[in-house]
């Protein structure tokens, strides 16, 4: 039987599809009980998906999920859990992070006319005007809306946006470029400042080797990471074991999610769509009372 939380979604406030308290309603359809609505650098829907929580009767835990910087690894995230999401403090803190985010849009967007690319830019303007994250998923969208480059992405077999987005938008690629901070242990002290547990979130997305992986583990263990979500939606049995054992022997909590963005995105559309391996996940305070 699979888990009945899922601590990691995301909504209209970043890169998700559905409003936060749409967010909410298909969590408790699908059997979630306890769910963290976790949006890029942003907690704008918190306090829409605790109303809905309580409407459906579903348990939310307040979270964010921030992107970080640590050594070549250019946008590592680090989820924060049972954060004070009307903290003034906190909430200045993610307007840096986003206003950074939106410059490093605006760099990509360049980039991605050097390459030759029409943009449909109405929806990213629109974003940035508001305050919102400008993510690179809508940079991607804006290259695969527009009409001028349907020819070019067919010949280059990209079908839809988020091929668009792991051709030309990730370390490596010609319109990627790098944000200038948060560093993890700054993600990490600003989580804690605002009264929350940060989690680095799914560690085999952004790393490949098992062996680093675990290095990276201790690594931020020793800055103060309080878990890692060892279960995820991509991991394998083997990876989830040795992250999981990892994080036992660290005294490291354990999480999971299905990083649910919408029902109609290629990968995160459903929830519950991990698995834990029989093993026991370790959420600590996240469990709730």
């Amino acid at each position: 039987m699979r888990p009945t939380f899922d601590l990691q979604s995301h909504s209209l406030w970043s890169d998700g599809d559905l409003p936060p308290a749409e967010v909410v309603a298909a969590a408790a359809a699908a059997g979630v009980e306890r769910l963290a609505l976790t949006d890029h650098d942003a907690v704008d829907g918190v306090a829409e998906a605790l109303r809905a929580g309580a409407q459906h009767g579903i348990a939310v835990v307040p979270g964010a999920e921030i992107s970080a910087l640590d050594g070549p690894h250019e946008d590592l995230h680090i989820c924060a859990y049972l954060v004070d999401h009307t903290s003034k403090t906190f909430l200045a803190t993610l307007r840096e992070f986003r206003e950074d985010r939106n410059v490093r849009g605006g760099r990509m967007l360049e980039a991605l006319e050097e390459c030759g690319f029409a943009l449909e830019r109405a929806a990213v303007d629109a974003r940035a005007a508001e305050g919102s994250p400008v993510g690179r998923p809508h940079l991607a969208r804006a290259v695969f809306d527009h009409p001028d480059n349907r020819a070019r992405l067919e010949d280059e077999g990209l079908t839809d946006a988020g091929q668009v987005l792991v051709a030309y938008l990730i370390p490596g690629t010609p319109g990627y470029r790098r944000r200038t901070r948060p560093t993890v242990q700054e993600a990490i002290d600003v989580i804690h400042a605002a009264g929350g547990l940060a989690v680095w979130a799914h560690p085999f997305w952004d790393v490949d080797s098992d062996d680093e992986v675990l290095d990276t583990v201790d690594r931020f263990a020793a800055m103060g990471i309080d878990g890692v979500e060892c279960f995820y939606a991509t991991h394998t049995e083997a990876q989830t074991r040795l992250v999981a054992g990892h994080c036992e022997q660290l005294g490291l909590l354990s999480t999971g999610s299905a990083d649910f963005h919408g029902p109609e995105h290629r990968l995160f559309h459903a929830f519950r769509a991990f698995e834990t391996y029989d093993l026991t996940p370790r959420l600590g305070p996240i469990a709730g009372p």
